[in-house]
C-alpha cells in the first residue's frame, strides 16, 4: 500500500483547513528531554540570572546537503546572501514560494566549500531535497530525523548543548581552562576537549551570551557530563522541554510558521511528493482565529523579521513577489504584554495558572474588530505573565497600544468565522519585538 500524501490527505479532507485545523492541540515541546529537571520558573531564570543547560540533541532534523552544486541549489530556493557566507558561519534558511509567501526557516551551518547542514524542523529540508531532484542539480543529501521518528530509534548523529546565561562564560572558561577564541556571532569555532574535537556556534537565547557545542554523539555523554560537573558551583541548571519552548517569545523568534504550500496548482506534485503523516500534513492549527482559507495563515519573511536577510543582489524563487511585498502594507511583528490579572482570571479560571504555553493563532481586536493575530504564547516567569509574539497591522504597533486577545477555540469548519462565541478576553499591551532589550539591539548589531 502506497504511503499516503499530503495531497491525499488534503483530498480525503476536502481542504487543507480541514486537514490541519484541531481545537485544544496540545502544543508542541522537545522530545526525548525531560519535561522539567528544576522547575520551569526555576529553568527559565537560570538563562537570565545565571546559567542553563540546554539539549537540542533529540529533536531537531538535520539534513546534510552536499556537492558541486550545493550552494546553487540553495541560493536559489533561499534569500540568503550566498557570496558572503564563511565556512563555519551559520545563518537563518530563509526558503520562499513563488508569490513570496515563507515555507519555513531553519539553520543552515556551511561546513565546507561545498557541504552544508541544514537544521530544524523538515519543511525547509524537503523543499530543497524536492527542487534539487526536480532541478537536477548535482548534489546528494543525507538525512538525520529527529529521536522521535527517527526510523529504526538509535541515536542521533550530532550532540548539540547550548549554555546560556550571565554566567555561561565563565563555565564555558571552567571547561576548557580558559576563553575560547573571540567568534562572530552566528560564526563557529573548532574546540577541543580532552582530546575530543567539536564545534562551538556563537549563539545567544532570549538576549543572553552563550554558545551552541555541536559534535559527534559519541563525546554526548562525556561532553554533557564535563559541563554538569564545571557548572555545579555556578548553580548550573538543566532545562527541560517546557521552559525550553518559551524563550523564542522574548527573542523575537516565531517557530513554525505555516508553509505556504498547499494552494498553489504549480505546487501539486510537491504536496503528493510530501509524506501526510510530516510536519506539513500533521502541524496543527488551532485557535480562536479562523479562516476557511488557508492562505490567511501565510505570512510573508518581511512580517517575521526576516527582511534584512533578503539578498536581491540573486536570482531566486519568490525574488519579484518579495521586491513587490517590500513596498507594503505589511502587519508589523510585536510583543504582547498580556494583563496578569487577566490572565489568572481568563487561562487560571481565578487562580496562578502555572506554565501556559500555546501556538494558537487567537484573534487580536480593538474597537475597530480584528487587527491581529498571535503566533506564539507563552509564560515567562521573569516578566510575570504570559508574552505572546503577534502579526498586527501597522497601525496598532506602537509601543504602549492597548489590545484585547480573544482567548478561544473556535470549532472549526461550519461555524462563522466571525460568530461572536463567547469567548473571555484578555487586556494586552503592545511592546517591542524582541521583547528582550539586549536581543532587540546587541543581539541584531552583532549578527
Amino acid at each position: 500500500m502506497a504511503t499516503p500524501s499530503l495531497q491525499n490527505g488534503i483530498d480525503k479532507a476536502g481542504s487543507p483547513i480541514n486537514l490541519l485545523w484541531q481545537p485544544s492541540a496540545e502544543p508542541w515541546t522537545p522530545e526525548i528531554v525531560e519535561r522539567e529537571y528544576a522547575g520551569w520558573r526555576r529553568e527559565q531564570a537560570a538563562w537570565h540570572e545565571g546559567v542553563a543547560l540546554l539539549n537540542l540533541s533529540h529533536h531537531m532534523y538535520d539534513m546534510w546537503i552536499e556537492g558541486p552544486d550545493a550552494t546553487r541549489v540553495l541560493a536559489d530556493h533561499g534569500v540568503n546572501n550566498f557570496e558572503k557566507f564563511a565556512i563555519g558561519q551559520a545563518k537563518q534558511y530563509v526558503p520562499v514560494t513563488r508569490h513570496g509567501h515563507i515555507v519555513t526557516d531553519g539553520i543552515l551551518a556551511r561546513q565546507g566549500e561545498n557541504t552544508y547542514l541544514l537544521s530544524g524542523i523538515p519543511a525547509a529540508q524537503h523543499w530543497v531535497q524536492y527542487h534539487a531532484e526536480k532541478g537536477g542539480y548535482d548534489v546528494a543529501f543525507e538525512t538525520d530525523a529527529s529521536s522521535a521518528f527517527r526510523p529504526g530509534g538509535g541515536d542521533p548523529k550530532l550532540f548539540r548543548y547550548q549554555i546560556q546565561g550571565p554566567l555561561a562564560v565563565e563555565l564555558i572558561e571552567r571547561v576548557f581552562g580558559g576563553p575560547l577564541p573571540e567568534t562572530k556571532f552566528f560564526h563557529s569555532t573548532a574546540v577541543t576537549l580532552d582530546g575530543r574535537s567539536f564545534r562551538a556556534l556563537r549563539h545567544g537565547m532570549a538576549g543572553q551570551a552563550g554558545y551552541e557545542f555541536i559534535g559527534h554523539w559519541e563525546h554526548a555523554a562525556y561532553v554533557h557530563e564535563a559541563f554538569l560537573k564545571a557548572g555545579e558551583p555556578l548553580g548550573l541548571v538543566q532545562v527541560g522541554a517546557l521552559a525550553y519552548a518559551t524563550p523564542s517569545v522574548e527573542s523575537g523568534w516565531i517557530p513554525s510558521p505555516v508553509p505556504a504550500i498547499y494552494t498553489d496548482v504549480d505546487l501539486l506534485e510537491y504536496r503528493k511528493y510530501l509524506p501526510l503523516f510530516g510536519i506539513e500534513g500533521k502541524r496543527p492549527l488551532n485557535g480562536s482565529y479562523f479562516s476557511e482559507d488557508i492562505e490567511d495563515y501565510y505570512v510573508s519573511p518581511y512580517e517575521l523579521g526576516y527582511g534584512k536577510v533578503i539578498h536581491f543582489g540573486h536570482d531566486f524563487v519568490g525574488r519579484d513577489a518579495l521586491l513587490k511585498a517590500k513596498e507594503g502594507p505589511l502587519r508589523t511583528k510585536v510583543t504582547l504584554v498580556l494583563d496578569p490579572d487577566d490572565v489568572r482570571t481568563v487561562v487560571g479560571k481565578g487562580e496562578d495558572p502555572g506554565f501556559v504555553l500555546s501556538y494558537a493563532r487567537h484573534r487580536v481586536e480593538s474597537g475597530s474588530g480584528l487587527v491581529g493575530v498571535t503566533m506564539q504564547s507563552a509564560s515567562v516567569d521573569p516578566v510575570g505573565t504570559v508574552l505572546a509574539q503577534t502579526l498586527i497591522d501597522p497601525a496598532y504597533a506602537a509601543r504602549g497600544t492597548e489590545v484585547t486577545v480573544v482567548w478561544g477555540e473556535h470549532p472549526g469548519s461550519g461555524t462563522d468565522a466571525e460568530a461572536d462565541l463567547g469567548f473571555p478576553r484578555i487586556r494586552a499591551t503592545v511592546q517591542p519585538s524582541p521583547f528582550n532589550e539586549h536581543a532587540r539591539t546587541l543581539y541584531r548589531r552583532d549578527r
